[in-house]
């Protein structure tokens, strides 16, 4: 055999190689871009077949819809599940000037909502209905000073107002949770006559939804307001905020102009299901019977029941 021959041999056999180690890795590379942003996770030949539901969400259910609802609505239903978490005044913006689009909207309160009922609103959403709940809590560093003191009962008022503390809160145009904090703070000043609670509101610091829980656990605030359900998800030291009582009601819809309406009008008869209750409290969660808007002939017919709509 010549030394071309040869050469032309060894490249021949290269080749073969590599391609067989490429088919040998390619599930293991496909299962680890699943679950990354924008790729749908679980996705079967059943799920292919009957479509993705694409679910626009408050930004404190973020951890909650990903790793518990998204994955369990696929294995109970068989269609896949992208979901997009962000304040939901801002989410519900984003709809209405066309940068984000989805089946379903879930958001954290209903001004959201009625912001996309109508023609001059884009006529997006037609009912709603408030399922659930979550208490609004201060959360805290355990091992900081501040968090000590909270630890050891002094009143979570008493602590905020003190010098040097680091505080952190969404922003109250964006985020209703935002919104919610300053009534919360407002409402304690004046049960408890302490007109420092509310100066104090203005030196805490404001952050997107989706980065205060990251802020909370890496330390860099000494305390911030969560709803129950972010709390319990990252494992958050949390009080209550006695004497103000404040929590999310969460609602859900189906957005008009839906790409999978099917698919939409299951994952909300899923979501409302009754074997869902004991997940949502261990998540921090309040079940609620169905409180329903809107008008009930826009509701597919097979879920006027299961939203509240008479």
């Amino acid at each position: 055999m010549s030394n071309r021959e040869m050469r032309a041999l060894a490249v021949t056999v290269c080749l073969a190689t590599s391609v067989a180690s490429v088919a040998a890795v390619t599930p293991a590379g496909v299962a680890g871009v699943a679950g990354v942003a924008g790729v749908p996770r679980h996705q079967n030949a059943r799920a292919a077949s009957k479509g993705t539901v694409s679910v626009l969400f408050a930004g404190s259910l973020v951890k909650y819809m990903e790793q518990n609802f998204g994955p369990s609505f696929e294995r109970a239903d068989g269609y896949g599940f992208r979901g997009f978490g962000g304040g939901s005044t801002e989410l519900a913006s984003e709809i209405r000037g066309r940068v984000r689009t989805g089946d379903v909207f879930v958001s954290a309160s209903a001004k959201a909502d009625k912001s996309l009922e109508g023609a001059a609103h884009g006529g997006w959403v037609s009912w709603y209905s408030t399922f659930m709940a979550s208490p609004l809590e201060l959360a805290y560093n355990p091992s900081g000073k501040f968090g000590k003191e909270l630890r050891r009962g002094i009143p979570w008022y008493r602590v905020l107002t003190q010098s040097g503390i680091r505080v952190g809160l969404t922003d109250p145009k964006l985020d209703p949770k935002g919104v919610l904090t300053v009534e919360a703070v407002e409402n304690a000043a004046r049960k408890l006559h302490d007109p420092t609670l509310v100066k104090a509101l203005g030196s805490y610091e404001v952050f997107p939804e989706t980065s205060l829980v990251g802020r909370m656990q890496s330390g860099q605030l000494d305390a911030g307001f969560f709803y129950a359900v972010e709390a319990k998800g990252a494992k958050l030291s949390t009080v209550a905020l006695t004497p103000a009582y404040k929590y999310a009601a969460y609602t859900v819809t189906i957005l008009n102009h839906a790409p999978n309406p099917s698919g939409a009008a299951a994952l909300v008869r899923y979501l409302l299901s009754s074997t869902r209750s004991s997940s949502l409290r261990k998540n921090g969660l309040n079940p609620m019977s169905p409180k329903f808007a809107g008008s009930a002939a826009a509701v597919p017919s097979r879920l006027r029941t299961v939203v509240g709509a008479r």
